[in-house]
């Protein structure tokens, strides 16, 4: 198992995906303020046109100082098709910051995942391991039931999850209640990854919200599944960046509120439980308390 020192991390609030058979909306998407640009060559693009988005995702990464491109991820196609190991080999050249693995099965795809990347990056001489992962891990009925495998996972950074493939894969007419919420399957998919990301100790990101246009209900739903630990989103609209960058972003209230729990138990280093403000504090309020702050980078 990989020790924790070496694990590579990201703070990333918004992962905007932008199809990879479209170098204008490629553009597009680098150009603004998303914090992760994830140039899609699965869902977006259409099984004829994989092999020519494949050549066009290259050239763009080429194309791009070598600064811009931590930010720059691909998400490449199923490990279990036909297309993944050309689009490493095409994409690793160009040193994108990561790469998204769909339909993600366990930690058992992550490592496959892994020797394919280290090869190409000793062909491409790029540095070992510098290709990051984030892994989709609820489009499977299979994978639900292997999200807590991924601790030690090498080069995994963050977790997501997806519901409309997972709606396919069990025969769903949809994945949404009578009041438009998810149903239960999907609530324990979101769940499931939460905990998996938790134990794996990377970084939760929430899956996208389909209507772009809304954004109000976009800012409720990010505001809440932070308040639930997650630590970033998954956009399909550069409209939906900046709604998704504020709402993972922790507001001056909030970031004074915890520096006043870590001096209180700065100032009692001993203590294990404080009152504080009528209520009783103990360590987990002191975490919680200096995680928010280095979200908002004052660590």
């Amino acid at each position: 198992m990989e020790q924790s020192e070496d694990r590579p991390s990201i703070r990333a609030r918004s992962w905007l995906f932008a199809p990879g058979d479209s170098e204008k909306k490629m553009g597009k998407a680098a150009a603004g303020a998303a914090d992760v640009v994830i140039l899609d060559l699965e869902d977006a693009v259409a099984e004829e046109a994989k092999p020519a988005a494949r050549a066009l995702v290259a050239g763009f990464l080429a194309s791009r100082p070598p600064q811009e491109r931590d930010r720059l991820w691909v998400r490449i196609n199923p490990l279990d098709g036909p297309h993944a190991l050309a689009d490493l080999a095409a994409v690793v050249p160009g040193r994108p910051g990561g790469v998204m693995l769909p339909k993600a099965r366990g930690r058992a795809d992550v490592e496959v995942l892994d020797h394919y990347l280290s090869a190409l990056e000793v062909s491409a001489g790029a540095e070992r391991r510098s290709t990051k992962v984030i892994a989709l891990v609820t489009e499977t009925a299979e994978a639900m039931f292997t999200t807590g495998t991924y601790t030690g996972a090498p080069r995994l950074v963050a977790m997501t999850w997806g519901a409309e493939d997972l709606a396919d894969a069990v025969g769903a007419a949809d994945n949404r209640g009578p009041g438009g919420g998810y149903g239960f399957t999907y609530e324990l998919a979101r769940s499931l990854c939460l905990l998996g990301a938790a134990a794996a100790g990377v970084a939760p990101i929430e899956t996208i919200q389909g209507d772009y246009r809304d954004l109000e209900g976009l800012r409720g739903r990010a505001e809440k599944v932070r308040r639930d630990g997650y630590r970033g989103m998954l956009a399909i609209h550069p409209a939906q960046v900046d709604v998704i960058n504020a709402a993972f972003t922790p507001t001056p209230e909030e970031l004074a509120a915890a520096q006043e729990i870590v001096d209180l138990f700065a100032a009692h280093p001993g203590a294990g439980t404080l009152g504080h403000r009528g209520a009783m504090l103990d360590r987990p309020h002191l975490a919680r308390a200096r995680a928010l702050l280095a979200a908002g980078g004052r660590a």
